[in-house]
């Protein structure tokens, strides 16, 4: 093995400089689909491992955890050398995961491919991954090419004809299509809709809402006018495989075609279209006729492939007929050796032969060189995207940037180029792994030399145990060496491609942090410094320097040393460690701009906090934790206000892999790992009606619930839940109400999370200078969440009418689902919308305070310190006085704010205002929150789960007991397998996949994804109060209240009060005899 990796070596210095025959591929798939064992069968082509292991060895997948669950949990690439028509073709291939936990893996191989391979399996065809994968491809602009694997489980596992089969492929091809028509088509609708909001004309105030209603859009216009056949998968179009990687065979319908071609004297081409379809052929005539299921014919596709492949499954596997057997070997004139055909395992023999006639590896490979593009053939569209964010238009950049777009285009290695590198994650190697910590043989020399050595080291162990006493110091250093030491041993490794100019090792480059923007320093961009004068005491801020140490080629489970890296190629980098966190773009020159940032399917919604099991090992903790962060792309770690190390994770499988790998690998200590704390949020709900048991609830029930919140008072709130406050030194009065958003505007807010974030950040710029920044697409779309905003607000109801108009700000973090609204008579502020149609008007003083206040009761609310969701802050009234109000002053007696800033100076009390507007309307929106119906809000995970009817009650069981909710439930078509669609707290998801395996026996297995927050429907402070409920309930409530469960158990884990009573049943206590 280490023989033929150094012969790959060689070939691949003189394959990397031609561009022209260079593939960067991923293959892409639902978990289970097969993808590991089809990368073995293209790792066996090149003999790197034998063919007899395909499937078994799962090369690609080199950590122990993945060869225990059988599942890949990180992206790996490999260097494949492939000849076709005496051409030589080096392909750079990257295996990534199929579970959903681990799908940012999947973003950091796509990102730096131009090609992808879809794998499916036919039998479960269509999956959930399965459509997140092709949605990743589709946004990351690359095409794939489709491999329809396990076939063989049509003949052996579900008995099917080929009749059978050749329906069900068809089925299963038409899902694979309707989801690539409906990423098309909703990219076309957007697109259209857009460049017709741009040329649209400027419609004045007087125009009749009549004329606008006239105006029809024919969105189907846009769909005729595009030809988008290219984008589907055809077997015609040679874009697809059939396959069975773990029987080793796979093939194209043109390969079938040249064969048929030959033996009958007909036309290839003409076969290659109709070898696929509802074809026949006429025996007599020898003529192809259309509409074979109509006259009730065999399709040319049954009759001339799938008859065949029945038969050998028949002959070998199913009946083990020898004559057969020899029958069908002689005709297709394969030699298979004697051990082979007298193998116990008929699957071995098999696999002898497919993989001889149809080799699957040779189809693979084909398809990928004639249909996967080059990097030559990078698109000017991806190129601008990759170089621009979203938000922001290409023309914004400057122009030293702009001529950076040929280089992306042109793939050009010369040295005049600039270099342009992106790395989209960093993965650790251990030392031992890299070609320069792996042992070599020994020579006579060599071992004289250890010899010595070995003899000195026992000299000085005698020398130190004859020393009376070591000094504390001494111990101390020791241990810090210790430290040390155990940090060199993993090796961090940039994943990265090159995309322009070539990369020596031992090059300095500037590190480009994803927040670097050129913009920034477009007036000084000619006078920064180049790459050979740099300091880095005069760079630009998020930029900094590094040294290149070493280039590695790629290759699976190992790595191997190269000089160079030229334009259009994948490899791993050494020497960024303390520069590159998760990724980062490495150029020779500051015009680059920072690639655009990765969007990943799934979310770190998981925690816990990890603790040393030994103190002394605290510092360990922190440098482990550091280094996981580096290497996990979807990992979150942060430092609690506790002190706690808080790890979170995109889920339950995501999070073991990264407690093992902080365990045996970065901090290489013994944890103490909490519960999982699950992230829960806020809201507040339009009052019910009736309590628990359908009774009304009277008004004396509503106020007695104010006052044990501690809400009570005339002063302080009123009965519409208006709330009134002051400052400390009572010289600003505030009015504010919480209200329920309506559900409409709160999907609106999280559709847009990111685009209405781009509004707050650049609020004080004036509609000029937006424009000149964010691209016209962005604004139109903009204004379209604007329109839709008072749709939303205008159908909710007449208290709603105006509001997108008084929206003050969004929260938390400037982009979250809750409303800041300005419902003060005497103050005009423009809105978030202000820079769309004009200049920004002048602000009140201290209105930044308001927002920062609402900004942090939005980040934690009272309940339990967790995030608010769904809530709109209205402030109804906000008065600054020069001087504080006396303190018997009722809210209906304040004077109206003071007007100019010479009376506003006059006191010193002014000074510190500020600071207390930011507490008061932080304090005010949260008792104004405490006044409405609270209620708390679980995340929830869609699950979807493929079980036979037999385990089907057991499945309902599971679910039942993890409080789940199924949405809907079907016979998938051709098959005896339930779809079982449902909903899945996270805070009970625990431990629900391993649980549904054992109770199905594994005939079942969950895909958990996050879905959305939903409330729970018991207010968390509910007691039993009224003569019903005690009598239904009992004086003690022996039902659970699941919300003030969870509530109580955030608020012990955050260290807060928590109201319950320590002796629940004091009647029966008693004094237990010791044993």
């Amino acid at each position: 093995l280490r023989f033929i990796l150094q012969m790959a070596t060689k070939a691949y210095s003189t394959l990397q400089s031609n561009p022209k025959n260079i593939r960067n591929i991923c293959i892409l798939a639902h978990v289970d689909h097969g993808k590991t064992t089809l990368a073995d069968a293209l790792v066996a082509s090149n003999g790197i491992i034998t063919p007899r292991m395909v499937g078994k060895m799962r090369y690609m997948d080199s950590r122990e955890d993945e060869q225990r669950r059988g599942i890949t949990m990180k992206s790996s690439a490999i260097a494949l050398h492939y000849q076709k028509d005496n051409e030589d073709y080096l392909i750079n291939l990257i295996d990534s995961p199929g579970h959903v936990d681990f799908s940012s893996e999947v973003s950091t191989a796509v990102r730096l491919c131009d090609g992808a391979i879809v794998v499916v399996d036919v039998v479960e065809g269509v999956c959930p991954q399965t459509q997140v994968v092709l949605q990743q491809a589709w946004m990351e602009g690359i095409k794939p090419c489709l491999v329809l694997n396990k076939m063989d489980r049509l003949i052996v596992e579900k008995k099917l004809t080929p009749m059978e089969a050749f329906l069900h492929l068809q089925k299963v091809l038409e899902q694979i299509n309707a989801v690539t028509g409906s990423l098309y088509t909703t990219h076309l609708m957007e697109s259209v809709s857009t460049q017709e909001s741009i040329s649209k004309p400027q419609v004045s105030c007087d125009t009749s809402p009549v004329e606008e209603e006239d105006v029809v859009y024919d969105w189907s216009t846009g769909l005729h006018e595009r030809d988008d056949s290219a984008l589907y998968f055809y077997p015609d179009q040679g874009n697809i495989i059939f396959a069975s990687a773990i029987d080793g065979w796979g093939f194209s319908i043109s390969q079938f075609a040249e064969i048929y071609a030959k033996k009958l004297g007909m036309n290839a081409t003409i076969l290659k279209k109709t070898l696929w379809g509802d074809f026949y052929l006429n025996t007599k005539t020898r003529r192809i006729y259309k509409g074979a299921q109509s006259k009730g014919k065999k399709p040319l596709f049954v009759q001339f492939v799938l008859d065949n492949l029945w038969a050998v499954y028949d002959a070998v596997v199913l009946n083990r007929e020898k004559e057969k057997i020899d029958k069908i070997t002689a005709s297709l004139k394969l030699k298979i050796s004697l051990r082979d055909s007298k193998m116990a395992d008929p699957k071995g023999h098999l696999f002898a032969i497919c993989s001889q006639w149809l080799p699957l590896a040779e189809a693979t490979l084909d398809m990928v060189i004639s249909k996967l593009s080059s990097p030559l053939e990078m698109e000017d569209e991806r190129a601008e995207k990759l170089m621009c964010e979203s938000t922001k238009t290409f023309d914004s950049l400057p122009a030293e940037t702009k001529l950076l777009k040929k280089a992306f285009t042109a793939c050009n290695s010369l040295n005049d180029v600039p270099l342009i590198v992106y790395i989209s994650k960093v993965f650790p190697s251990s030392k031992e792994g890299l070609p320069d910590g792996q042992k070599r043989p020994l020579s006579n020399q060599d071992m004289k030399e250890n010899h010595e050595l070995a003899k000195l080291r026992a000299l000085a162990r005698a020398a130190h145990a004859q020393a009376k006493s070591t000094t504390a110091d001494e111990h101390d250093t020791g241990c810090k060496e210790k430290d040390e030491q155990s940090e060199q041993d993993v090796v961090f490794l940039a994943f990265a491609r090159v995309f322009s100019g070539t990369m020596y090792k031992g090059q300095r480059v500037f590190v480009l942090q994803p927040r670097y923007d050129p913009r920034a320093v477009k007036g000084v961009l000619r006078t920064l410094p180049t790459i050979e004068t740099a300091d880095q005491s005069i760079l630009p801020e998020y930029t900094s320097l590094a040294t290149l140490t070493n280039l590695y080629i790629l290759m699976g489970r190992s790595v191997e040393e190269v000089d160079c890296a030229c334009a259009g190629n994948v490899v791993g980098i050494a020497g960024l460690d303390g520069t590159v966190l998760k990724s980062a773009t490495l150029s020779s020159t500051l015009a680059c701009p920072s690639f655009r940032q990765m969007r990943f399917a799934a979310v770190p919604i998981v925690e816990v906090a990890v603790d040393p099991y030994y103190p002394q090992d605290m510092h360990k903790l922190g440098v482990g934790m550091k280094l996981l962060n580096q290497a996990d792309p979807c990992v979150k770690v942060t430092l609690s206000e506790t002190g706690e190390h808080i790890l979170s994770a995109a889920g339950e499988v995501h999070l073991q892999r990264c407690l093992d790998d902080l365990i045996n690998v970065y901090a290489k200590i013994q944890l103490s790992v909490s519960p999982p704390m699950i992230p829960f949020r806020e809201t507040i709900i339009i009052p019910p009606k009736v309590d628990v048991l359908n009774e009304t609830i009277s008004e004396g029930n509503e106020v007695k619930r104010l006052k044990e919140r501690g809400l009570g008072g005339v002063e302080l709130i009123n009965q519409s839940g208006l709330l009134s406050i002051f400052t400390a030194n009572r010289m600003c009065y505030l009015a504010v109400k919480a209200i329920p958003l309506p559900p409409s505007v709160i999907k609106i807010l999280e559709t847009h999370r990111e685009l209405l974030k781009s509004v707050c950040l650049n609020f004080s710029l004036a509609s000029a200078d937006l424009q000149a920044i964010i691209s016209k697409e962005t604004i139109v779309e903009l204004k379209k969440v604007e329109e839709d905003l008072s749709e939303a607000f205008d159908a909710a109801g007449p208290n709603w009418l105006g509001a997108v108009n008084k929206i003050w700000a969004l929260g938390p973090k400037l982009s979250g689902p809750n409303i800041l609204l300005n419902e003060i008579e005497d103050y005009h502020r423009p809105s978030i919308w202000q820079q769309l149609e004009g200049s920004v008007e002048e602000l009140r003083e201290f209105d930044a305070s308001i927002v920062h206040g609402f900004q942090l009761a939005t980040l934690s609310g009272p309940l339990c310190e967790e995030p608010m969701y769904g809530v709109c802050i209205a402030v109804k009234k906000w008065v600054i006085q020069s001087s504080p109000l006396p303190s018997d002053i009722s809210s209906q007696d304040v004077l109206q704010p003071t007007s100019g800033s010479e009376t506003v100076q006059q006191s010193s009390a002014f000074a510190s205002i500020g600071g207390q507007l930011i507490s008061t309307i932080k304090e005010g929106c949260r008792k104004s929150f405490m006044a409405q119906c609270v209620r708390l809000m679980l995340a929830m995970y869609k699950c979807k789960i493929h079980a036979t009817s037999e385990v089907l009650g057991r499945v309902y069981a599971v679910l039942h007991k993890r409080q789940g909710r199924v949405l809907s439930e079907g016979l998938k078509e051709g098959s005896n397998i339930f779809e079982i669609d449902a909903l899945v707290p996270v805070a009970e998801s625990f431990g629900f996949a391993e649980e549904i395996r054992k109770k199905t026996s594994g005939l079942a297995s969950p895909q958990l994804m996050f879905s959305h927050w939903e409330p729970i429907e018991m207010d968390p402070f509910w007691v039993p109060s009224t003569e019903e409920e005690l009598t239904h309930f009992g004086d003690k409530a022996d039902s659970e209240n699941i919300a003030q469960r969870y509530m109580n158990m955030i608020r012990r884990r955050k260290g807060l009060l928590v109201e319950e009573k320590l002796i629940t049943h004091g009647e029966k206590q008693r004094t237990l005899k010791k044993s």
